[in-house]
């Protein structure tokens, strides 16, 4: 027995570092930094796919006003061409078509004989006059250009109010998740006083299985919150681009009350007037899309006009195919040797378009009518909006000043009832309501400052910027 004692003692270091080797410990993530509200926001319009679309969007605009530009610019078409073929032709006329090729000259005979031909010229053809049709395309393409700045204006601000919404809802579910370990806590504590109690014949058994069941039910509690935090952290990792595992938060000021002054900056003096709705980004897109609808009406109307056109051309010839019927042996006719160049005016109008322009214009005038009802409902809607931001605001402000009162009600009427039951004054349901009630008014209490909080948010969102918002909660 002595020798066996004494070859385990020597084994089992060995053994327990064999062990360690073979099975390594976990690897330990880097705890990250604590996120504030101003830096989840930034992660966000860095990150987050839809606002790389809307830039890329805008260079997809950017680059449609330079192509509008380019027609400004001279044409240039240079050709070389070089075929063996036959120089049969006939006498006569033949419409413009795509099919037969064209032959210069010829024997008038059919005698299928073939030689080498070639040609190379250039052709430039610059748009002299257009009465206003280029610069109707450019204008309707630079207007499509600010529609597309303002949508991008637009996706910040929404995916910067999404982010910051994510955030409060991050540090709300993190309170309630507090409150529930603290009724966990509670719980438990008079679950160990009432079995206490109850094994010295104090108070019925009754009483240990009814404190047991409130603890499970905090328990239960506690674990919704948690996963409600998780989610929350899930959402917020998906604006912020991190591992919803390892986002940390710093909540600042964001668990104590706004200063007054803040919430009283975020009250208009007078009524949403439309004009304080023509800044918002979501209307400035639908201005530029009114405006869009308009550049297109003139550029369709100026479609219909003559097209004037100096064209200067200059080309040479070659080919086998002599005058005299003769036909070069060899490589004769892949030389182009016979030039030729020419200077002209070229004016032309699309004389029976008049009915395609003509629906085209009615066309784009519709849109135009669409477009503007679109704004008006816009404004509409952001008056209504800034309306309910002020109530929302309103209201969690005037909460906020009720729960204190609340919860400190809550603890007293919780250390009363425990005090009358351990007295022998009143029964377990008492502290069990208490308990209850004490963890409802402190989840209410860290909520409704987040809510004015969120009320300011959603005061800032109607009125389109968030700077002054995320500057207030600057930790």
């Amino acid at each position: 027995m002595k020798t066996l004692a004494v070859i385990l003692a020597l084994c089992l270091p060995c053994l327990a570092q064999a062990q360690q080797t073979a099975v390594p410990a976990p690897m330990q993530q880097a705890a990250a930094a604590p996120l504030t509200l101003r830096e989840a926001v930034t992660r966000a319009l860095d990150n987050y796919p839809a606002v790389r679309a809307a830039l890329a969007n805008i260079q997809v605009s950017a680059a449609g006003v330079d192509q509008a530009r380019t027609t400004y610019l001279p044409r240039a078409d240079v050709l070389w061409q070089m075929n063996r073929a036959t120089r049969n032709s006939v006498t006569g006329l033949i419409l413009p078509q795509p099919v037969i090729a064209g032959v210069a000259g010829g024997i008038g005979v059919n005698r299928n004989e073939t030689a080498w031909s070639s040609a190379t010229g250039i052709l430039l053809n610059w748009e002299a006059f257009d009465f206003g049709a280029r610069g109707a395309n450019v204008s309707a393409a630079e207007s499509t250009l600010l529609r597309s700045t303002a949508g991008a204006d637009l996706t910040r601000l929404q995916v910067a109010t999404a982010a910051a919404e994510g955030f409060l809802n991050v540090v709300a579910t993190d309170q309630t998740v507090r409150a529930a370990t603290a009724a966990v806590e509670r719980a438990r504590v008079f679950y160990d006083v009432v079995v206490a109690r109850v094994q010295a014949g104090l108070r019925p058994g009754v009483d240990a299985e009814r404190s047991r069941a409130e603890l499970a039910l905090a328990e239960t509690q506690r674990i919704i919150a948690e996963q409600n935090a998780q989610i929350a952290r899930v959402v917020l990792a998906q604006y912020t681009g991190q591992d919803a595992g390892t986002i940390s938060i710093s909540s600042g000021p964001l668990l104590d009350l706004p200063p007054s002054a803040a919430i009283v900056s975020a009250r208009p003096a007078g009524p949403y007037a439309p004009q304080n709705a023509a800044v918002h980004p979501i209307a400035a897109e639908q201005n530029a899309a009114v405006q869009e609808s308009l550049a297109r009406v003139r550029a369709v109307e100026r479609s219909y006009v003559p097209r004037v056109n100096v064209l200067f051309n200059t080309y040479a010839r070659g080919s086998g195919a002599l005058a005299n019927g003769q036909v070069e042996r060899g490589l004769g006719g892949l030389a182009p040797d016979v030039s030729n160049w020419a200077v002209g005016l070229n004016v032309l109008f699309p004389l029976m378009d008049r009915p395609i322009v003509g629906a085209r214009l009615q066309a784009e005038r519709q849109r135009q009518l669409v477009e503007t009802a679109r704004y008006a409902r816009v404004v509409e809607d952001l008056e209504a909006q800034f309306g309910r931001s002020q109530a929302l605001l309103t209201g969690a402000e005037r909460v906020s000043q009720n729960t204190p009162f609340q919860l400190a009600a809550a603890r007293a009427t919780h250390q009363q009832a425990t005090a009358r039951y351990q007295a022998g004054l009143s029964g377990i349901v008492e502290v069990a309501d208490a308990q209850r009630l004490l963890t409802q008014a402190e989840i209410d209490d860290s909520i409704a400052k987040l809510n004015v909080w969120r009320g300011l948010l959603l005061v800032a969102t109607a009125q389109g910027d968030l700077d002054p918002f995320l500057q207030r909660v600057q930790p």
